[in-house]
């Protein structure tokens, strides 16, 4: 008797995007409450603190971004190679790493000096700076275990440095500790992730031993040059995301930047999952290796990573438009009244960021970085121009729209590259998604003269579950059928 094919033949396959997702999600989940329930509280009791927490996490984040988003492309291709020595790759990307946090570190202190910022706020920013640096560190080691479908040991790990971290947090918060000393759970949360993912790493995975060979010395510059393009690549898109905290603490000050960080919070929260974990760890080492193998599956993933960003995106602008008030007023309190209509301008961003980072992983899958770091340089020369001309007329508004036209300039460009590559969006796609919103539409001012909000916004919502339950049973037949 013949056996039937196993889940992995040939046609539909899940490649276990479900299950990887919730791994990390699920950690993911854990630290962003806790870091939310962290910032909540020090927002209610010091405004201006929060301020400086929020612009200190900022500047730190240029430095992980650097070290993370410059180098982890690169590194999941290398280690989707067959051949090579894999712990030899994972020792010339921490030293390449290392450097570049050492130096971003210096080029921060350079910077807060040059902003002749209080020795308070100067001293928050460079333990901040040095703790979320560590993550670049550990997301090496946990790079490896992704490429090869471990993103629960990585998920593992991350709970544990997260408790600790943040526990750390809350505690010194409650005592009464000077905020640099609190700045400590980011050097303890990822200390706990450097250690863990290297350990992981060498006796969970198929990485012999971390070792330096030979010639590794020349490889390890030869890749540090490779990899250039990337880091570029990474500063310019980091720099964009947060330049426009730095002209609002400049002009309006501390209190300015946590009205506007508060909303920020809110609608990077939707965006992160999605970009960060969902992008980043799952699907784009899918594409990496789908794109040498296999090109028919990666066009299927694609067109259907395309189909539920978009319909994923919509009725979570609506939100976050329609509820602004409730939600600001109901995690920050009323005093955060200017972030509330801050947040109806920053929801397009949601959209755009969908869309754009999956423009982006698909473009770097295929090797053309090199067009990308152009659109980016692009980018961070318009959001330069925008804060510089928007945010002095008008700080918090100007600081909304300067991030808003930026992202949706980037975000126009990656997708119509990727249109006129490999057609990316295609009208199948998309008139569902513009179907449902038309009947979403409908329905909310047809009920809105009832006067009852949570019904007209309900049914407003409603067709985008239909419809997403529509394609989750579509999705299983065709798996089943696979």
């Amino acid at each position: 008797m013949t056996r039937p094919p196993a889940p992995s033949s040939p046609g539909v396959k899940s490649h276990g995007i479900l299950g990887k997702f919730l791994h990390l999600a699920s950690a993911q989940t854990i630290r962003d409450l806790l870091h939310t329930a962290f910032f909540i509280y020090l927002a209610r009791m010091d405004q201006s603190h929060y301020g400086e927490f929020q612009l200190a996490f900022n500047t730190a984040v240029i430095v992980l971004f650097l070290g993370e988003f410059g180098l982890n492309q690169p590194l999941v291709s290398s280690l989707s190679k067959k051949f090579g020595h894999k712990g030899d790759i994972l020792v010339q990307y921490t030293l390449i790493k290392a450097t570049i946090l050492v130096l971003g570190w210096l080029g921060v202190t350079a910077f807060v000096m040059q902003q002749r910022y209080t020795g308070g706020l100067t001293n928050l920013i460079q333990v901040i700076t040095a703790g979320v640096g560590l993550e670049a560190l550990a997301s090496t080691f946990f790079v490896a275990c992704r490429v090869q479908g471990r993103q629960d040991l990585e998920a593992r790990i991350r709970t544990l440095g997260a408790v600790c971290g943040y526990g750390w947090a809350l505690g010194t918060l409650a005592l009464g500790f000077q905020p640099h000393w609190i700045a400590l759970f980011k050097i303890i949360e990822n200390g706990i992730n450097l250690a863990g993912g290297a350990w992981i790493a060498i006796n969970k995975t198929d990485i012999q031993s971390l070792t330096l060979k030979g010639k590794a010395l020349a490889r390890t510059w030869a890749t540090a040059k490779g990899g250039l393009v990337f880091v570029f690549m990474a500063l310019f898109s980091i720099l964009y995301n947060k330049a426009n905290l730095f002209f609002l603490q400049r002009v309006a000050g501390p209190n300015s930047v946590a009205q506007y960080s508060a909303t920020w919070e809110v609608v990077d929260a939707i965006q992160i999952p999605i970009s960060s974990l969902l992008m980043k760890s799952v699907l784009f080492p899918l594409f990496v290796g789908l794109w040498r193998h296999n090109k028919d599956e990666f066009d299927r993933l694609k067109d259907n990573s395309v189909k539920w960003l978009l319909g994923a995106s919509v009725p979570v602008m609506f939100f976050l438009f329609i509820e602004s008030d409730r939600i600001i007023g109901l995690i920050y309190g009323q005093s955060y009244t200017q972030a509330m209509w801050l947040q109806k301008w920053l929801v397009p961003s949601v959209m755009f960021s969908f869309i754009h980072n999956l423009a982006a992983y698909l473009m770097m899958s295929q090797h053309r970085q090199n067009a990308l770091f152009w659109i980016y340089g692009g980018g961070l020369a318009l959001n330069v121009a925008l804060c510089a001309l928007l945010i002095p007329q008008n700080p918090l508004l100007g600081a909304g729209l300067a991030i808003v036209i930026t992202k949706g300039a980037v975000g126009a460009c990656t997708t119509l590259y990727c249109q006129r590559t490999m057609q990316l969006i295609k009208w199948r796609a998309v008139a569902p998604v513009v179907l449902t919103t038309a009947i979403g539409a409908a329905l909310y001012f047809g009920l809105r003269p009832l006067g009852i909000r949570e019904l007209a916004e309900g049914a407003a919502i409603a067709p985008f579950v239909v419809l997403g339950w529509k394609w989750w049973k579509e999705m299983r037949g065709q798996l089943q059928k696979g």
